[in-house]
């Protein structure tokens, strides 16, 4: 059993409407995991510990879009109805929003690459982070693995991830085992 402590935080990864089953990148079953995110959210919230959301933020001509030489349709624009958080996703209102990908030239698949979410951290006393969202074989491994390498510990929240294919997905979370982040669900955490 994993107890919460005052130097945890959640990081919940890119719960966006663009990557739901509905959405321009669909995630499938990316919809599924929101009653679990959003029973970590109620969690952490109710214990006081801070909660941080990162979402892509992408201007018009951003670089991993296909029209501009990147590899993947156009996706959370700033501002569209695409980039907001998917329906049903139940942030307290002391989230902490941290914007990735917002500069044309940057791709960034870390929470932490080009943001504050470091700094946020720090300020914070943060020690372990909890991570959630999606896509698994994508922005959840960068960031587990961006933490991992600054010295965090890091808990894979395996029942509120979910990833683009199988294959992708099963040598991602090998990956951050190996790397050193520990896979826990909500039948593993007490307050």
């Amino acid at each position: 059993m994993f107890r919460l402590g005052s130097r945890d935080a959640l990081i919940v990864v890119d719960v966006q409407n663009d990557f739901m089953p509905w959405g321009a990148l669909p995630v499938n079953g990316a919809d599924s995991i929101i009653p679990v995110v959003n029973r970590y959210l109620k969690l952490f919230s109710e214990v006081g510990l801070p909660v941080l959301a990162t979402r892509d933020w992408h201007p018009e001509n951003h670089v991993s879009f296909k029209e501009n030489g990147g590899i993947w349709p156009r996706h959370c624009v700033q501002w569209s109805e695409g980039a907001a958080f998917a329906k049903g996703l139940e942030l307290p209102p002391e989230t902490f929003i941290i914007n990735k990908g917002d500069r044309p030239e940057l791709e960034a698949y870390s929470g932490f690459q080009g943001t504050l979410l470091e700094q946020l951290l720090r300020e914070r006393g943060v020690r372990r982070v909890f991570v959630c969202g999606v896509a698994t074989d994508y922005c959840v491994k960068n960031t587990v693995l961006g933490a991992l390498n600054l010295g965090y510990s890091c808990v894979l929240l395996a029942d509120a991830v979910k990833g683009v294919a199988l294959e992708t997905t099963r040598e991602a979370v090998n990956r951050m085992l190996e790397a050193g982040a520990v896979a826990q669900t909500m039948e593993d955490l007490a307050p």
